[in-house]
């Protein structure tokens, strides 16, 4: 089995981390930089920061906190939220930004993607993806826009699937039903797509317990797991759920320290 990832999630609002349920309902959790920071050394493999209000005027704090953060951590960070061109990307990975993550401007434009891959390499750009069950059907997801206030009528596996075909190099899927509920991954929904592309899946959207990081890899066939909250507010640390993982016969980087 390939090394799997642990991966620390930090929305972004007005330059403080917040975490909420369902998409709203968002409560203070502290300094972007420094939770990063205490992040990378329990050991997390990547740290994503997403500014969930994205607005032109939020795009310069975006800016400096990806240099403060470049400055502070050695492990790769993502930054999404509001990235319209690929000047918008230019200027976030010259910050210091190893990766930056579109979303509502890939669906309203999709060859952002391929100018995007074409410019700075696959690698570079990651595709989130929020998705929510659309009623009544049966393993059906629905793809949503402008921080998960916008249906689109899109199929989530075909989105994907495009955006893999574009240049993509991976992508980061969440739940919409299951954000912030601590009920466990949507395993069939990280299945579904893990089962239609060929690039890295990371599982966001309802961790609560150990077991849960587990399924996601296990069941949902993830490369990675997200998680907020239960990394925020002290429930879970990152080194139980790398010796938890570890002990599942899952592969992942662990600190010789430990």
């Amino acid at each position: 089995m390939d090394m799997r990832r642990v991966i620390a999630c930090l929305d972004v609002k007005q330059g403080r981390v917040v975490k909420g349920v369902n998409f709203i309902d968002f409560k203070d959790a502290g300094d972007p930089v420094e939770l990063a920071a205490a992040y990378a050394a329990e050991g997390a493999d990547e740290v994503v920061f997403l500014d969930i209000t994205a607005t032109y005027e939020n795009r310069r704090t975006m800016v400096e906190l990806a240099s403060r953060v470049s400055k502070e951590l050695e492990i790769p960070f993502a930054v999404g939220g509001g990235f319209r061109t690929v000047d918008d990307i230019r200027g976030m990975l010259h910050a210091g930004a190893n990766k930056v993550s579109v979303n509502s401007a890939a669906v309203l434009e999709p060859t952002l993607i391929d100018k995007a891959s074409q410019l700075f390499g696959g690698k570079a750009l990651v595709c989130a993806i929020d998705a929510k069950k659309v009623n009544g059907a049966y393993n059906k997801w629905e793809v949503y826009v402008n921080g998960g206030h916008k249906a689109t009528g899109i199929d989530v596996v075909a989105w994907a699937e495009e955006v893999a075909r574009r240049g993509a190099g991976e992508i980061l899927l969440t739940s919409m039903d299951r954000d912030g509920t601590k009920d466990g991954f949507d395993l069939a929904l990280t299945r579904a797509v893990a089962r239609t592309v060929d690039i890295p899946i990371t599982a966001s959207g309802g961790v609560g317990t150990l077991e849960h990081f587990a399924e996601g890899i296990l069941e949902g066939e993830a490369d990675g797991v997200l998680a907020a909250s239960v990394f925020h507010f002290g429930e879970i640390t990152i080194r139980q759920v790398k010796e938890y993982l570890a002990s599942q016969g899952i592969s992942v980087r662990l600190d010789p320290a430990w």
